[in-house]
């Protein structure tokens, strides 16, 4: 079931929609009409147009909608860094409204390729084009530490609802007012911190937070504030380089039904299965300097890829066997007469052929984790009544009871500041209990792994040096050895350890971690700087592992493919979690009034007796029927707003309205403020209750 949309033509008013409106926009300035768009270049007054001038408006706008225009278009791009040929002649385009994930192994140019669109480095050939007046966004690298708070950071990002407010407080010509009126209630200006709050919530900030200085927070939480910024922006194409980086869990999953709804175009680079599966509609592909466009998520694409892979292979074999056919004949028959035109004639077939090159990806390079040299009788570690955190008066963590198995695979729920890097840091005995205890096996071997411990390489070090001092006694070939079933490769292996890549510093420390073959190993975000090849190598390793793992990740396919149980941290606290991933992922989207219940318990695992499930069941129709005719009154109030504010937009379109009491203006413009809050409410309602009758239909 979806929401009702609104015609794009009302009818009775004979005028376009505000959306109607926006989309007529893009298409004038695609076309390279003046600022105000295509409403203006229609009949020059910006407001909706009338009579034939209203029919060419239709007309342009149903002839956009059967052959959309390309929001980018990459045509024979050639790029180079110094010898080395990042694009290659590649080609491809994308029409407006596009979800695009951008995917290629790490060092294929994707990030300079988001630098080529911006207009911060020039191809040496070809051509990158965008519309005309397209506004491009991306993350700056942080949110300013200034003592603004987050709601009026994240506001200032769009500088145009700025501009207007300013622009009305001094505007004395009742036509100027009238358009700035109708370009507010357009960008729907008055409900922008209600949307910017809803933005902030979704990404992990509460109420408190959202009103206090951005100074106040860390590097990380502060990308998320910049996150924000360019989400409330809404700029016609968006840019996002490895959004998830900063995020954890609950913010992926809130960004993958945010991108989904985004209502423009959105190129995003990312090696997370998930999001690429769940937030875009298409792929591009750069691999060898090429460009390939996929239709679907990265599922699709990948299975693509492998079918295109199968069949280049099978060809390449065909003509390879049809070569040596040829080869062979012209040898045999080159010096006889008889034979001569006809080995001539299949020589020059045979420089005719165009070879064909099967398409081959970059050789994945396994992660191999030690095993430990003894195995250890569970439990490895047990807590009781244990609490934890850097304060006594004020613990992170109480009433921890819990124990580890030597085989767990276990990995941690819950927003970022729950404490899981905290009880983390318990299990590896980094931090020592407030109070009750924490017991660990005899000569337990614990390897721990967190992304701020890229710092501690040494910067001057190759991976050599760094496993060579863990091998004082070792021949420099054994050596050699372990550092490439790290993953490196000759020549990486001798690299400064300030020149390896994000994804290569990570390899890096989690062989170094592991050197010596651990009980426990606890990996705190371990896929930050990996792409998704590296990834897929890590789930492989920690399916050969034989050891204990607890897993803190944004990663939900990691988790999936990783571990067998799941802990969340919450309230002070961490409980075994009874459900699955899409169990966790329906609470979060849910939001918090359903987290609240009986600790995210899964209905369907519960053991109920016959006569238990037939009573379920009957509450559970009950439920449904009740949600569906919440689900039609909400429906209802939406179309009823979206009456009232059109009506609104009307009045506020008056030019006479300013020229009598000012109030009468300004009483307008707050009533469709309100009323704008209260459809931005309603919409949200309505999301909820149709993702609890989806669960609830599950069930």
């Amino acid at each position: 079931m979806a929401l009702s949309k609104p015609s794009p033509i009302d009818a009775r008013r004979g005028s376009l929609t505000g959306k109607a409106r926006r989309e007529l926009a893009s298409l004038a300035a695609y076309n390279g009409c003046h600022e105000t768009g295509s409403l203006a270049c229609v009949d020059g007054n910006g407001l909706a147009p009338r009579g034939a001038l209203f029919n060419i408006a239709l007309a342009l706008l149903a002839a956009a909608r059967q052959n959309p225009v390309a929001m980018l278009h990459i045509n024979d791009l050639t790029y180079r860094i110094g010898p080395r040929l990042l694009f290659d002649h590649a080609t491809v385009a994308l029409v407006d409204g596009a979800k695009t994930g951008l995917v290629g192994p790490n060092g294929a140019g994707k990030t300079t390729l988001f630098k080529l669109i911006t207009g911060e480095l020039s191809p040496e050939t070809g051509a990158v084009m965008v519309p005309k007046r397209t506004r491009i966004g991306q993350v700056a690298q942080e949110a300013p530490g200034t003592e603004d708070s987050l709601i009026e950071v994240v506001l200032a990002a769009d500088t145009e609802r700025a501009s207007l407010f300013a622009e009305a407080e001094t505007a004395t010509d009742p036509t100027r007012i009238a358009d700035i009126q109708m370009r507010l209630a357009d960008i729907d200006a008055h409900s922008a911190e209600a949307r910017a709050a809803i933005i902030l919530a979704g990404l992990g900030f509460d109420e408190a937070t959202q009103a206090g200085p951005c100074s106040a927070l860390s590097g990380g939480w502060r990308m998320r504030v910049a996150l924000a910024a360019v989400l409330f922006a809404e700029p016609d194409l968006l840019l996002l380089d490895e959004p998830t980086n900063y995020l954890d869990l609950e913010g992926t999953i809130w960004l993958e039904s945010y991108l989904a709804r985004y209502p423009r175009s959105v190129l995003l680079i990312s090696h997370d299965r998930d999001l690429l599966n769940k937030s875009v509609d298409s792929i591009v592909h750069l691999d060898a300097g090429k460009l390939t466009y996929y239709r679907g998520g990265y599922d699709r694409f990948n299975r693509q890829r492998r079918e295109q892979q199968a069949l280049q292979l099978k060809m390449k074999k065909k003509q390879d066997d049809q070569r040596r056919h040829m080869e062979e004949f012209v040898e045999r028959f080159r010096s006889k007469a008889s034979k001569a035109r006809q080995a001539q004639s299949r020589l020059k077939a045979l420089s005719k052929l165009e070879p064909i090159i099967s398409l081959a990806d970059s050789t994945m390079l396994p992660f191999s984790f030690p095993e430990p040299a003894k195995k250890l009788a569970p439990p490895i570690v047990a807590m009781e009544n244990a609490s934890v955190g850097y304060d006594p008066a004020r613990p992170v963590l109480t009433g921890l009871d819990l124990r580890i198995d030597d085989d767990d695979r276990i990995a941690l729920l819950g927003s970022n500041g729950n404490g899981k890097s905290t009880f983390a840091k318990l299990i590896a005995g980094r931090l020592d209990p407030f109070s009750g205890s924490v017991r660990r096996a005899h000569n337990m071997q614990v390897a721990y792994f967190a992304q701020h411990q890229l710092d501690e390489l040494k910067p001057d070090q190759t991976p050599y040096d760094h496993v060579r001092e863990l091998m004082r006694d070792a021949t420099e070939a054994q050596t050699r050895a372990r550092v490439g079933a790290m993953g490196f490769v000759r020549t990486k292996m001798d690299t400064p350890a300030k020149n390896l890549s994000g994804g290569e510093k990570a390899r890096l420390l989690l062989g170094l971690a592991t050197f010596n073959g651990a009980h426990l190993l606890i990996l705190d975000e371990p896929t930050n700087h990996l792409d998704i090849d590296s990834r897929e190598a890590l789930v492989q390793a920690l399916a050969d592992y034989s050891g204990a793992v607890i897993l803190i990740t944004h990663d939900q396919h990691l988790i999936e493919a990783s571990a067998d149980r799941l802990w969340l941290v919450a309230n002070g606290t961490t409980e075994p979690f009874d459900g699955d991933v899409a169990d966790y992922r329906r609470l979060v989207v849910e939001g918090p009034r359903k987290k609240k219940t009986s600790n995210g318990a899964a209905p369907q695992n519960r053991k109920v007796a016959a006569q238990d499930r037939r009573r379920n069941a009957a509450d559970a129709r009950a439920q449904t029927a009740a949600l569906r005719k919440k689900i039609k009154e909400t429906e209802s109030l939406v179309a009823k707003l979206q009456k009232e504010i059109q009506a609104l937009d009307s009045r506020l379109a008056d030019t006479t309205l300013y020229n009598g009491d000012a109030t009468k203006a300004a009483d307008h413009a707050r009533a469709r403020s309100d009323a704008t809050k209260k459809l931005a409410e309603a919409e949200e309602t309505w999301l909820k209750l149709s993702a609890e009758h989806e669960t609830a239909q599950a069930d």
